[in-house]
Protein backbone atom coordinates (compact mmCIF):
# COMPACT_ATOMS: atom_id res chain seq x y z
CA UNK A 1 0.00 0.00 0.00
CA UNK A 2 1.37 3.49 -0.71
CA UNK A 3 2.28 5.51 2.31
CA UNK A 4 1.87 9.18 3.00
CA UNK A 5 4.79 11.42 3.86
CA UNK A 6 5.40 14.73 5.52
CA UNK A 7 8.42 16.59 4.15
CA UNK A 8 10.30 13.41 3.24
CA UNK A 9 9.23 11.53 6.38
CA UNK A 10 6.49 8.91 6.45
CA UNK A 11 3.26 9.81 8.20
CA UNK A 12 3.55 6.59 10.26
CA UNK A 13 6.65 5.18 12.03
CA UNK A 14 6.89 2.10 9.81
CA UNK A 15 10.65 1.97 9.27
CA UNK A 16 12.32 -0.24 11.87
CA UNK A 17 15.98 -0.28 12.80
CA UNK A 18 17.29 -3.25 14.78
CA UNK A 19 20.66 -3.17 16.53
CA UNK A 20 21.64 -6.24 18.55
CA UNK A 21 23.04 -5.39 21.98
CA UNK A 22 26.83 -5.91 22.33
CA UNK A 23 26.38 -8.67 19.79
CA UNK A 24 29.71 -10.51 19.80
CA UNK A 25 30.14 -10.29 23.58
CA UNK A 26 26.51 -11.23 24.25
CA UNK A 27 26.82 -14.24 21.94
CA UNK A 28 29.90 -15.35 23.86
CA UNK A 29 28.08 -14.98 27.18
CA UNK A 30 25.18 -17.02 25.81
CA UNK A 31 27.56 -19.74 24.63
CA UNK A 32 29.63 -19.78 27.84
CA UNK A 33 27.50 -19.99 31.03
CA UNK A 34 30.49 -19.19 33.28
CA UNK A 35 30.80 -15.74 31.64
CA UNK A 36 27.23 -14.54 32.13
CA UNK A 37 27.13 -11.33 34.13
CA UNK A 38 30.90 -10.94 33.88
CA UNK A 39 33.05 -8.58 31.77
CA UNK A 40 33.78 -9.98 28.31
CA UNK A 41 35.93 -8.41 25.58
CA UNK A 42 36.00 -9.78 22.04
CA UNK A 43 38.73 -8.78 19.62
CA UNK A 44 42.33 -9.29 18.64
CA UNK A 45 44.10 -11.00 21.53
CA UNK A 46 47.66 -10.19 20.46
CA UNK A 47 49.71 -7.24 21.64
CA UNK A 48 48.39 -5.07 18.79
CA UNK A 49 44.81 -6.31 18.92
CA UNK A 50 41.76 -4.02 18.86
CA UNK A 51 38.50 -4.42 20.79
CA UNK A 52 35.62 -5.44 18.51
CA UNK A 53 32.90 -5.51 21.19
CA UNK A 54 32.81 -5.19 24.97
CA UNK A 55 29.98 -6.35 27.20
CA UNK A 56 28.27 -3.79 29.42
CA UNK A 57 30.08 -5.22 32.40
CA UNK A 58 33.39 -4.34 30.71
CA UNK A 59 32.14 -0.95 29.52
CA UNK A 60 31.70 0.14 33.13
CA UNK A 61 35.50 0.08 33.35
CA UNK A 62 35.82 2.33 30.29
CA UNK A 63 36.43 -0.39 27.71
CA UNK A 64 34.90 0.32 24.29
CA UNK A 65 35.10 -0.85 20.70
CA UNK A 66 38.13 0.22 18.61
CA UNK A 67 40.23 0.56 21.79
CA UNK A 68 43.62 -1.21 21.76
CA UNK A 69 43.31 -4.48 23.68
CA UNK A 70 46.45 -3.61 25.66
CA UNK A 71 44.67 -0.51 27.00
CA UNK A 72 41.52 -2.52 27.70
CA UNK A 73 43.53 -5.02 29.75
CA UNK A 74 44.87 -2.19 31.88
CA UNK A 75 41.37 -0.82 32.49
CA UNK A 76 39.71 -4.19 33.07
CA UNK A 77 42.31 -6.87 33.80
CA UNK A 78 39.75 -9.39 35.10
CA UNK A 79 37.68 -9.53 31.91
CA UNK A 80 37.58 -12.58 29.67
CA UNK A 81 39.49 -11.67 26.48
CA UNK A 82 38.30 -13.87 23.63
CA UNK A 83 39.08 -14.34 19.95
CA UNK A 84 36.12 -13.59 17.61
CA UNK A 85 34.15 -16.63 16.45
CA UNK A 86 32.51 -15.44 13.25
CA UNK A 87 31.03 -18.85 12.48
CA UNK A 88 28.90 -18.48 15.61
CA UNK A 89 28.04 -14.84 14.95
CA UNK A 90 27.01 -15.57 11.36
CA UNK A 91 24.84 -18.45 12.53
CA UNK A 92 23.01 -16.25 15.04
CA UNK A 93 22.79 -13.41 12.50
CA UNK A 94 21.09 -15.74 10.02
CA UNK A 95 18.48 -16.60 12.65
CA UNK A 96 17.84 -12.91 13.33
CA UNK A 97 17.66 -11.99 9.63
CA UNK A 98 15.17 -14.82 9.08
CA UNK A 99 12.93 -13.28 11.74
CA UNK A 100 13.22 -9.89 10.01
CA UNK A 101 12.35 -11.49 6.69
CA UNK A 102 9.06 -12.69 8.17
CA UNK A 103 8.11 -9.06 8.78
CA UNK A 104 8.83 -7.72 5.32
CA UNK A 105 10.41 -8.50 1.95
CA UNK A 106 12.38 -5.26 2.34
CA UNK A 107 15.20 -5.97 4.80
CA UNK A 108 18.44 -4.01 4.46
CA UNK A 109 21.26 -5.58 6.52
CA UNK A 110 24.02 -3.18 7.49
CA UNK A 111 26.18 -5.76 9.29
CA UNK A 112 25.78 -9.07 11.10
CA UNK A 113 23.90 -7.39 13.95
CA UNK A 114 22.11 -4.42 12.40
CA UNK A 115 19.39 -3.93 9.78
CA UNK A 116 16.55 -1.72 8.53
CA UNK A 117 13.08 -3.17 7.86
CA UNK A 118 10.20 -1.60 5.92
CA UNK A 119 7.22 -2.76 7.99
CA UNK A 120 4.66 -1.20 5.68
CA UNK A 121 5.99 -3.11 2.68
CA UNK A 122 5.34 -6.30 4.64
CA UNK A 123 1.80 -5.27 5.51
CA UNK A 124 2.40 -5.64 9.26
CA UNK A 125 2.15 -1.97 10.24
CA UNK A 126 0.48 1.20 9.00
CA UNK A 127 0.28 3.29 12.17
CA UNK A 128 2.08 3.81 15.47
CA UNK A 129 0.19 1.14 17.39
CA UNK A 130 0.76 -1.63 14.83
CA UNK A 131 4.42 -0.61 14.39
CA UNK A 132 5.01 -0.80 18.14
CA UNK A 133 3.36 -4.24 18.30
CA UNK A 134 5.57 -5.49 15.46
CA UNK A 135 8.68 -4.16 17.17
CA UNK A 136 7.85 -5.71 20.54
CA UNK A 137 7.02 -9.07 18.95
CA UNK A 138 10.32 -8.99 17.06
CA UNK A 139 12.28 -8.37 20.27
CA UNK A 140 10.47 -11.24 21.99
CA UNK A 141 11.08 -13.58 19.04
CA UNK A 142 14.79 -12.72 18.93
CA UNK A 143 15.13 -13.47 22.62
CA UNK A 144 13.19 -16.74 22.30
CA UNK A 145 15.20 -17.97 19.30
CA UNK A 146 18.72 -16.78 20.16
CA UNK A 147 18.66 -15.91 23.88
CA UNK A 148 20.05 -12.47 23.00
CA UNK A 149 18.55 -8.99 23.14
CA UNK A 150 18.16 -6.34 20.49
CA UNK A 151 17.19 -2.68 20.59
CA UNK A 152 14.54 -1.40 18.18
CA UNK A 153 13.93 2.08 16.78
CA UNK A 154 10.76 2.98 14.89
CA UNK A 155 10.29 6.17 12.89
CA UNK A 156 9.18 7.58 9.58
CA UNK A 157 12.70 7.58 8.10
CA UNK A 158 15.89 5.53 8.26
CA UNK A 159 17.89 8.30 9.92
CA UNK A 160 15.37 8.72 12.72
CA UNK A 161 14.84 4.98 13.18
CA UNK A 162 18.59 4.55 13.75
CA UNK A 163 18.66 7.45 16.22
CA UNK A 164 15.69 5.86 18.02
CA UNK A 165 17.42 2.48 18.37
CA UNK A 166 20.46 4.21 19.91
CA UNK A 167 18.16 5.83 22.46
CA UNK A 168 16.55 2.43 23.14
CA UNK A 169 19.78 0.72 24.20
CA UNK A 170 20.09 -1.63 25.83
CA UNK A 171 17.19 -4.04 25.28
CA UNK A 172 14.50 -1.45 24.60
CA UNK A 173 12.22 0.08 22.00
CA UNK A 174 11.81 3.76 21.14
CA UNK A 175 9.21 5.08 18.69
CA UNK A 176 9.52 8.58 17.23
CA UNK A 177 6.13 9.95 16.25
CA UNK A 178 6.14 11.67 12.84
CA UNK A 179 5.81 15.40 13.36
CA UNK A 180 8.09 15.46 16.40
CA UNK A 181 11.36 15.21 14.45
CA UNK A 182 12.61 18.78 14.72
CA UNK A 183 11.84 19.04 18.43
CA UNK A 184 13.67 15.77 19.06
CA UNK A 185 16.68 16.46 16.84
CA UNK A 186 17.23 20.10 17.80
CA UNK A 187 19.31 19.71 20.98
CA UNK A 188 21.30 16.72 19.66
CA UNK A 189 24.94 17.19 18.57
CA UNK A 190 25.47 17.75 14.85
CA UNK A 191 27.68 14.63 14.78
CA UNK A 192 24.57 12.45 15.15
CA UNK A 193 23.59 13.16 11.53
CA UNK A 194 24.80 10.73 8.83
CA UNK A 195 28.00 11.87 7.15
CA UNK A 196 29.08 14.35 9.84
CA UNK A 197 32.47 12.94 10.79
CA UNK A 198 35.26 14.50 12.86
CA UNK A 199 36.51 16.82 10.09
CA UNK A 200 33.07 18.12 9.08
CA UNK A 201 32.04 18.39 12.72
CA UNK A 202 35.08 20.54 13.49
CA UNK A 203 34.44 22.69 10.41
CA UNK A 204 30.87 23.30 11.58
CA UNK A 205 32.01 24.01 15.14
CA UNK A 206 34.35 26.71 13.90
CA UNK A 207 31.35 28.24 12.16
CA UNK A 208 29.45 28.24 15.45
CA UNK A 209 27.25 25.20 14.75
CA UNK A 210 27.37 22.39 17.30
CA UNK A 211 23.76 21.14 17.47
CA UNK A 212 21.25 20.00 14.89
CA UNK A 213 19.15 23.07 15.73
CA UNK A 214 22.14 25.28 14.84
CA UNK A 215 22.26 23.67 11.38
CA UNK A 216 18.54 24.09 10.82
CA UNK A 217 18.67 27.76 11.90
CA UNK A 218 21.70 28.47 9.70
CA UNK A 219 19.64 27.57 6.65
CA UNK A 220 20.33 25.74 3.45
CA UNK A 221 22.19 28.58 1.74
CA UNK A 222 24.73 28.90 4.57
CA UNK A 223 25.38 25.15 4.68
CA UNK A 224 25.85 25.10 0.90
CA UNK A 225 28.36 27.94 1.24
CA UNK A 226 30.28 26.05 3.91
CA UNK A 227 30.11 22.51 2.53
CA UNK A 228 29.26 22.67 -1.15
CA UNK A 229 25.93 22.24 -2.90
CA UNK A 230 25.34 18.49 -2.74
CA UNK A 231 26.31 17.94 0.87
CA UNK A 232 25.01 21.30 2.10
CA UNK A 233 21.53 20.61 0.73
CA UNK A 234 21.55 17.04 2.08
CA UNK A 235 22.71 18.09 5.55
CA UNK A 236 20.10 20.83 5.82
CA UNK A 237 17.31 18.41 4.90
CA UNK A 238 18.49 15.94 7.53
CA UNK A 239 18.76 18.73 10.12
CA UNK A 240 15.06 19.54 9.65
CA UNK A 241 14.15 15.85 9.82
CA UNK A 242 13.87 14.98 6.11
CA UNK A 243 15.28 11.66 4.94
CA UNK A 244 13.78 10.05 1.85
CA UNK A 245 16.19 7.12 1.56
CA UNK A 246 14.21 3.92 0.99
CA UNK A 247 14.91 0.58 2.65
CA UNK A 248 16.79 -1.42 0.01
CA UNK A 249 16.77 -5.22 -0.01
CA UNK A 250 20.09 -6.97 0.65
CA UNK A 251 22.85 -6.41 -1.88
CA UNK A 252 26.12 -8.26 -1.67
CA UNK A 253 28.89 -5.81 -0.86
CA UNK A 254 31.85 -5.83 -3.23
CA UNK A 255 34.20 -3.93 -0.94
CA UNK A 256 34.61 -2.32 2.47
CA UNK A 257 36.38 1.03 2.76
CA UNK A 258 36.80 4.17 4.85
CA UNK A 259 38.22 7.57 3.98
CA UNK A 260 38.77 10.98 5.56
CA UNK A 261 39.08 14.46 4.04
CA UNK A 262 41.36 16.79 6.00
CA UNK A 263 40.62 20.44 6.77
CA UNK A 264 44.26 21.32 6.06
CA UNK A 265 46.45 19.45 3.57
CA UNK A 266 48.84 17.03 5.25
CA UNK A 267 52.51 17.57 4.44
CA UNK A 268 54.22 15.64 7.23
CA UNK A 269 55.01 12.16 5.93
CA UNK A 270 54.86 10.69 9.45
CA UNK A 271 51.38 12.17 9.95
CA UNK A 272 50.26 10.74 6.61
CA UNK A 273 51.51 7.29 7.57
CA UNK A 274 49.80 7.50 10.97
CA UNK A 275 46.52 8.41 9.27
CA UNK A 276 46.87 5.39 6.96
CA UNK A 277 47.35 3.16 10.02
CA UNK A 278 44.26 4.64 11.66
CA UNK A 279 42.16 4.21 8.51
CA UNK A 280 43.39 0.64 8.12
CA UNK A 281 42.15 -0.18 11.62
CA UNK A 282 38.77 1.42 10.96
CA UNK A 283 38.46 -0.50 7.70
CA UNK A 284 39.15 -3.80 9.47
CA UNK A 285 36.56 -2.96 12.13
CA UNK A 286 33.93 -2.56 9.41
CA UNK A 287 35.16 -5.70 7.69
CA UNK A 288 34.83 -7.73 10.88
CA UNK A 289 31.46 -6.19 11.73
CA UNK A 290 30.20 -7.53 8.40
CA UNK A 291 31.71 -10.93 9.13
CA UNK A 292 33.88 -10.75 6.04
CA UNK A 293 37.53 -10.90 5.02
CA UNK A 294 39.24 -9.60 1.90
CA UNK A 295 42.15 -10.38 -0.35
CA UNK A 296 43.04 -7.04 -1.95
CA UNK A 297 44.03 -3.90 -0.01
CA UNK A 298 43.42 -0.56 -1.76
CA UNK A 299 44.93 2.82 -0.87
CA UNK A 300 43.33 6.04 -2.13
CA UNK A 301 45.20 9.36 -2.04
CA UNK A 302 43.80 12.71 -3.18
CA UNK A 303 46.58 15.24 -3.45
CA UNK A 304 46.74 19.02 -3.05
CA UNK A 305 45.85 19.55 -6.74
CA UNK A 306 42.74 17.28 -6.45
CA UNK A 307 44.40 14.54 -8.49
CA UNK A 308 43.40 11.14 -7.08
CA UNK A 309 45.64 8.09 -7.08
CA UNK A 310 44.74 4.52 -6.14
CA UNK A 311 47.17 1.70 -5.45
CA UNK A 312 46.31 -1.91 -4.63
CA UNK A 313 48.03 -5.05 -3.40
CA UNK A 314 46.60 -8.56 -3.57
CA UNK A 315 47.49 -10.84 -0.66
CA UNK A 316 48.05 -14.59 -0.71
CA UNK A 317 44.64 -15.19 0.84
CA UNK A 318 41.69 -13.38 2.47
CA UNK A 319 42.37 -11.69 5.81
CA UNK A 320 40.71 -9.61 8.50
CA UNK A 321 43.95 -9.10 10.41
CA UNK A 322 44.53 -5.38 11.12
CA UNK A 323 48.31 -5.86 11.11
CA UNK A 324 48.25 -7.38 7.62
CA UNK A 325 46.05 -4.57 6.27
CA UNK A 326 48.16 -1.87 7.96
CA UNK A 327 51.38 -3.24 6.52
CA UNK A 328 49.95 -3.63 3.01
CA UNK A 329 48.56 -0.07 3.05
CA UNK A 330 51.94 1.18 4.33
CA UNK A 331 53.73 -0.50 1.44
CA UNK A 332 51.28 1.07 -1.01
CA UNK A 333 51.89 4.50 0.51
CA UNK A 334 55.61 4.17 -0.22
CA UNK A 335 54.80 4.26 -3.95
CA UNK A 336 52.91 7.57 -3.75
CA UNK A 337 54.50 11.02 -3.83
CA UNK A 338 52.85 13.13 -1.12
CA UNK A 339 55.30 16.03 -1.00
CA UNK A 340 52.79 18.58 -2.34
CA UNK A 341 50.24 17.78 0.37
CA UNK A 342 47.38 15.33 0.87
CA UNK A 343 43.69 16.33 0.99
CA UNK A 344 42.12 12.89 1.40
CA UNK A 345 43.19 9.39 2.37
CA UNK A 346 41.23 6.17 2.10
CA UNK A 347 41.85 2.49 2.81
CA UNK A 348 39.67 -0.28 1.43
CA UNK A 349 39.54 -4.05 1.09
CA UNK A 350 38.06 -5.85 -1.93
CA UNK A 351 37.80 -9.46 -3.05
CA UNK A 352 35.58 -10.20 -0.06
CA UNK A 353 35.15 -13.69 1.38
CA UNK A 354 33.54 -15.31 4.41
CA UNK A 355 36.76 -16.81 5.78
CA UNK A 356 40.35 -15.90 6.51
CA UNK A 357 43.62 -17.53 5.58
CA UNK A 358 46.08 -16.15 8.06
CA UNK A 359 49.83 -16.43 7.90
CA UNK A 360 50.15 -19.19 10.51
CA UNK A 361 53.92 -19.23 10.32
CA UNK A 362 54.14 -15.54 11.14
CA UNK A 363 51.64 -15.98 13.98
CA UNK A 364 53.57 -18.94 15.36
CA UNK A 365 56.85 -17.02 15.24
CA UNK A 366 55.29 -14.14 17.16
CA UNK A 367 53.84 -16.40 19.82
CA UNK A 368 57.11 -18.35 20.13
CA UNK A 369 59.08 -15.12 20.64
CA UNK A 370 56.61 -13.95 23.31
CA UNK A 371 56.80 -17.25 25.22
CA UNK A 372 60.62 -17.33 25.10
CA UNK A 373 60.85 -13.69 26.20
CA UNK A 374 58.51 -14.36 29.12
CA UNK A 375 60.51 -17.40 30.16
CA UNK A 376 63.80 -15.52 29.88
CA UNK A 377 62.43 -12.67 31.97
CA UNK A 378 61.31 -15.05 34.71
CA UNK A 379 64.78 -16.61 35.00
CA UNK A 380 66.73 -13.38 34.82
CA UNK A 381 64.61 -11.71 37.49
CA UNK A 382 66.09 -13.94 40.24
CA UNK A 383 67.87 -11.87 42.88
CA UNK A 384 70.82 -12.41 45.21
CA UNK A 385 73.45 -12.17 42.49
CA UNK A 386 73.03 -15.81 41.58
CA UNK A 387 74.26 -17.00 38.22
CA UNK A 388 71.57 -16.87 35.55
CA UNK A 389 70.58 -20.32 34.33
CA UNK A 390 70.47 -20.44 30.53
CA UNK A 391 66.97 -20.82 29.14
CA UNK A 392 66.40 -24.00 27.16
CA UNK A 393 63.66 -23.32 24.57
CA UNK A 394 60.65 -25.59 24.97
CA UNK A 395 60.08 -27.69 21.83
CA UNK A 396 57.25 -26.15 19.88
CA UNK A 397 54.05 -28.11 19.25
CA UNK A 398 52.66 -28.47 15.73
CA UNK A 399 50.96 -25.40 14.32
CA UNK A 400 47.54 -27.03 14.56
CA UNK A 401 48.01 -27.19 18.35
CA UNK A 402 47.98 -23.42 18.76
CA UNK A 403 45.09 -22.78 21.15
CA UNK A 404 43.50 -19.31 21.34
CA UNK A 405 41.34 -17.95 24.16
CA UNK A 406 37.68 -18.57 23.40
CA UNK A 407 38.33 -21.28 20.81
CA UNK A 408 35.86 -24.19 20.64
CA UNK A 409 37.29 -27.61 21.47
CA UNK A 410 36.11 -31.13 22.19
CA UNK A 411 37.75 -33.74 24.41
CA UNK A 412 37.24 -37.47 23.96
CA UNK A 413 36.31 -37.90 27.65
CA UNK A 414 34.99 -34.53 28.82
CA UNK A 415 33.05 -33.39 25.75
CA UNK A 416 32.60 -29.82 24.47
CA UNK A 417 34.40 -26.84 25.95
CA UNK A 418 36.37 -23.71 25.19
CA UNK A 419 39.94 -22.55 25.70
CA UNK A 420 40.50 -20.23 28.66
CA UNK A 421 44.21 -19.80 27.98
CA UNK A 422 47.42 -21.49 26.94
CA UNK A 423 51.17 -21.14 27.26
CA UNK A 424 54.40 -22.98 28.02
CA UNK A 425 53.11 -26.25 26.67
CA UNK A 426 49.76 -26.25 28.51
CA UNK A 427 46.19 -25.39 27.58
CA UNK A 428 43.37 -24.72 30.04
CA UNK A 429 39.85 -25.65 28.99
CA UNK A 430 36.47 -25.02 30.62
CA UNK A 431 33.98 -27.74 29.75
CA UNK A 432 30.46 -26.36 29.42
CA UNK A 433 27.73 -25.94 26.81
CA UNK A 434 25.25 -23.12 26.16
CA UNK A 435 22.44 -24.88 28.07
CA UNK A 436 24.58 -26.38 30.87
CA UNK A 437 25.52 -24.90 34.26
CA UNK A 438 28.97 -23.26 34.49
CA UNK A 439 31.50 -26.00 33.83
CA UNK A 440 34.70 -27.32 35.35
CA UNK A 441 38.20 -26.29 34.29
CA UNK A 442 40.92 -28.78 33.34
CA UNK A 443 44.47 -28.39 32.02
CA UNK A 444 46.13 -30.52 29.33
CA UNK A 445 49.33 -30.66 27.36
CA UNK A 446 48.95 -28.67 24.16
CA UNK A 447 49.53 -31.81 22.09
CA UNK A 448 47.04 -34.01 23.98
CA UNK A 449 45.63 -36.27 21.22
CA UNK A 450 42.20 -36.38 22.92
CA UNK A 451 41.74 -32.60 22.59
CA UNK A 452 40.72 -31.30 19.15
CA UNK A 453 39.30 -28.07 17.68
CA UNK A 454 35.53 -28.06 17.27
CA UNK A 455 32.72 -26.10 15.64
CA UNK A 456 30.62 -23.73 17.80
CA UNK A 457 27.56 -25.24 19.45
CA UNK A 458 24.26 -23.58 18.43
CA UNK A 459 22.49 -21.24 20.84
CA UNK A 460 19.27 -23.26 20.88
CA UNK A 461 17.00 -22.86 23.90
CA UNK A 462 19.45 -20.49 25.59
CA UNK A 463 18.08 -17.66 27.71
CA UNK A 464 20.50 -15.07 29.05
CA UNK A 465 19.18 -12.76 31.76
CA UNK A 466 21.15 -9.91 33.24
CA UNK A 467 23.14 -7.02 31.88
CA UNK A 468 22.83 -7.58 28.16
CA UNK A 469 24.87 -4.96 26.40
CA UNK A 470 24.88 -1.98 24.12
CA UNK A 471 26.25 -1.34 20.70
Amino acid sequence: MPYGSIGGVRSAPTILHLDMDAFYAAAEQAAKPSLRGKPVVVGGIGTRGVVATASYEARRFGVHSAMPVAQARRLCPNAAYLMPRFALYRSVSEQVMELLGRLSPLVEPLSLDEAFVDLEAGGVADDSASARRAGELLRADIRAVTGLTGSVGLAGSKMLAKIASEQAKPDGLVLIEPGSERELLGPMPARILPGVGPATGEHLRRAGMTTVADLAEAGEDELVRLLGKAYGVSLYRMAVGHDERPVVAERDAKSVSVEDTFEVDLHDRVRVRNEVVRLSDRCVQRLRAAGRSGRTVVLKVRRYDFSTLTRSETLRGPTDDPTVVREAAGRLLESVDTTGGVRLLGVGVTGLADFTQEDLFAQAAGERAAVEAEAAGAVESGGGGEAVVPVVPVPEPPLERRWLAGQDVRHAEYGAGWVQGSGVGRVTVRFEEPTSPPGRVRTFKVDDPDLVPSDPLPLVGVRVDGDGGGG
